[in-house]
C-alpha cells in the first residue's frame, strides 16, 4: 500500500523512519528516466551509456559540495550504509599503512561492530570503548587507547537506537592526534544534523540515502583525498579500484537529490519534526509520569524519542500498537523484526527486564505535531489495555 502525505500506510501512522523512511517525490521524478530510457552501462563507451556515466558524475560532484570534499573523487558510491562502514574500517586495517589496530564504541551499529568483530578474529588489534548511562561515550576511556598502532577509529554521529549524539570533531582531533584516520557513520544523523567534512572533521563518512527521502539500496563512503583503502569488493575496479560493482545510476542520482532536498528543508525539518517529537513525548510522560528517556535531552536527535515504558513488554507493545495503527520499533533498524536485547542497551547498563521495556518512536519528514499527537493518544490508548 502508498504512503500518504501524512506518512501512513493506509490506516497506519508509521513512526519507524529510523528503519527507512519516505521516499520523496522529486527523487522518484529524478531516477525515473534511469529506470525506463536511460539504461546504458555506465562503463560502456556508447553514446546511452556516457548519459549514464555523465548523470553520475554530475550528481558526484552535487554530493561532493553537500559534504564540502575537495573534490568529487572523493565521492565512493556503494550498495548502502553497511557497504560504507565495512570498506571505511576492514578497508583502513587491510590497507597499505602497518597500523592495524581500530577504536570504536560499544554501541556502535552492527555494520561496524561485527566489521570489528571479523578483524578480531583474524588477529587485528580491537578497542571497544563503553558509554555511559544515557549513551554518551567515555570520551577519556577513548582517548586513553588511542594511540600510534590504531589504523581507524571509528565512531557513529548519531545512534540509530537512541538518538545520542557523539561530538564526532572533538573525536576527530583526538584521533588525529595520534596519526589515526577518523570514521563516523553519519547515516542517521544525516536527516536532521549538519554533517559535512569541516562539521566533522573525519577522513572517512558513510551515508544511505534511504534514511533521508532517497531509495533503498544506494549509499556512499567520504574517502578524504590521501587516505588509501583496500577495497572490500573485489572485480572491474569501478569506483577507481575502490569499490568493484556496475554503477547504480538511478539511485546514485536518486541519493544526489536526496541529499539536496535534505539540506534545503533541514532547518525546517528540525523544527517540525522536533514540535512533533516533543508533544508526543509531553502528552505520553503526562499521562505516564515513569516514562524515562533513553538519551540525554539536550544532545540526541530530534526525531528519536527512544522510551522505557515501565510494565509494558515491548514486544506485546509493538503487536498491538500495530494491531492498534502505529507502527514503532525495537532495537536497531536492521532488526527491528526482531526482539534479541538490544546491544546498546546492554551497553548502556541496563538489565534485561529493563530493556523489555524500550520503545522506538522515530519521526521522519512526512510527521507533523498533529501526527505526534495522535500518536501519542493511540500509545496511551494501548498501553492502558495492557495494563
Amino acid at each position: 500500500m502508498l504512503v500518504g502525505k501524512a506518512g501512513r500506510i493506509a490506516a497506519m501512522l508509521y513512526l519507524d523512519h529510523a528503519a527507512t523512511t519516505v521516499m520523496r517525490a522529486e527523487v522518484r521524478d529524478a531516477m525515473a528516466p534511469f529506470l525506463d530510457d536511460v539504461y546504458g552501462n555506465p562503463s560502456g563507451i556508447h553514446g546511452i551509456s556516457r548519459r549514464v556515466k555523465n548523470a553520475i558524475e554530475e550528481a558526484r560532484e552535487e554530493i561532493a559540495g553537500i559534504l564540502g570534499a575537495t573534490r568529487p573523487l572523493e565521492i565512493v558510491f556503494t550498495a548502502g550504509g553497511t557497504e560504507a562502514d565495512n570498506l571505511a574500517v576492514a578497508g583502513m586495517v587491510f590497507g597499505p599503512d602497518r597500523r592495524s589496530k581500530t577504536v570504536t564504541v560499544a554501541t556502535e551499529h552492527e555494520a561496524v561492530l561485527e566489521t570489528v568483530g571479523f578483524l578480531h578474529r583474524l588477529g587485528h588489534a580491537v578497542d571497544i570503548v563503553g558509554v555511559d548511562a544515557l549513551g554518551r561515550v567515555d570520551l577519556d576511556g577513548l582517548a586513553g587507547v588511542i594511540d600510534t598502532d590504531t589504523a581507524v577509529v571509528s565512531v557513529m554521529a548519531a545512534n540509530n537506537e537512541t538518538g545520542v549524539i557523539h561530538p564526532i570533531a572533538a573525536i576527530s582531533e583526538t584521533a588525529h592526534a595520534a596519526g589515526a584516520v577518523m570514521h563516523t557513520d553519519a547515516v542517521q544523523a544525516f536527516i536532521s544534523e549538519e554533517v559535512t567534512v569541516a562539521a566533522t572533521g573525519a577522513d572517512l563518512i558513510s551515508l544511505a540515502a534511504h534514511k533521508f527521502g532517497g531509495p533503498m539500496g544506494v549509499g556512499l563512503l567520504y574517502v578524504r583525498n590521501g587516505v588509501v583503502l583496500e577495497p572490500v569488493l573485489h572485480g572491474g575496479g569501478q569506483e577507481l579500484g575502490r569499490r568493484s560493482g556496475t554503477l547504480n545510476a538511478a539511485g546514485i542520482v536518486g541519493l544526489a537529490t536526496a541529499m539536496r532536498s535534505t539540506v534545503d528543508d533541514r532547518e525546517n525539518f528540525r523544527h517540525r519534526v522536533g514540535d512533533a517529537r516533543d508533544a508526543f513525548e509531553d502528552v505520553l510522560i503526562e499521562a505516564f509520569p515513569d516514562i524515562r528517556r533513553n538519551a540525554p535531552t539536550d544532545t540526541r536527535l530530534v526525531q528519536h524519542a527512544h522510551l522505557r515504558i515501565p510494565g509494558v513488554r515491548a514486544e506485546t507493545l509493538l503487536i498491538r500498537l500495530d494491531q492498534n495503527g502505529l507502527a514503532a520499533a525495537a532495537g536497531s533498524a536492521c532488526q527491528s523484526g526482531a526482539l534479541d536485547m538490544s546491544h546498546v542497551l546492554q551497553a548502556m547498563g541496563m538489565a534485561g527486564a529493563e530493556a523489555d521495556e524500550c520503545v522506538r518512536f522515530t519521526f521522519g519528514w512526512v510527521n507533523s505535531k498533529a501526527d505526534g499527537l495522535e500518536a501519542a493518544r493511540r500509545v496511551i490508548e494501548t498501553v492502558r489495555g495492557l495494563q
